[in-house]
């Protein structure tokens, strides 16, 4: 499986993986499994961190690409052409959130499944998101 950590989900493999559920943890365990973090997810926790929503005491955010190395996460970026299709994903009235739609495009376009708690996750598997929790 190739599986895409939600930013959330990333976050809770660093500094708090007792949220993350137990199947989020065995498909992150399995060897087989391939776990990528998009640049989507470090765009969004920096924004997050320099508004003041995020607070981290325990860490500096600049070390996450190398939690991510150290779990053994490859990180992958926005590719130019992921940006400009992002357009073709359908719009939900109740979901709006533009880093979470441009992780579900990156997970329909490349085939990722997307480990995510968010409930929303769910308006998008008619479109082709398969995503688990």
């Amino acid at each position: 499986m190739k599986l895409l950590l939600d930013s959330h989900a990333l976050l809770w493999s660093i500094i708090k993986s007792d949220a993350l559920s137990k199947n989020i943890i065995r498909e992150i365990k399995d060897t087989k499994n391939q776990v990528f973090v998009s640049a989507v997810s470090l765009w969004e926790i920096a924004l997050k961190y320099g508004l003041g929503k995020l607070v981290f005491e325990s860490f500096d955010i600049r070390d996450i690409p190398r939690y991510c190395e150290q779990m053994g996460f490859e990180l992958i970026p926005l590719l130019p052409q992921e940006a400009l299709e992002y357009f073709q994903l359908p719009r939900k009235k109740k979901h709006k959130d533009p880093f979470d739609r441009m992780l579900i495009y990156q997970c329909i376009k490349n085939s990722y499944v997307l480990a995510s708690r968010d409930g929303k996750m769910d308006l998008y598997r008619e479109d082709g998101l398969k995503y688990i929790w």
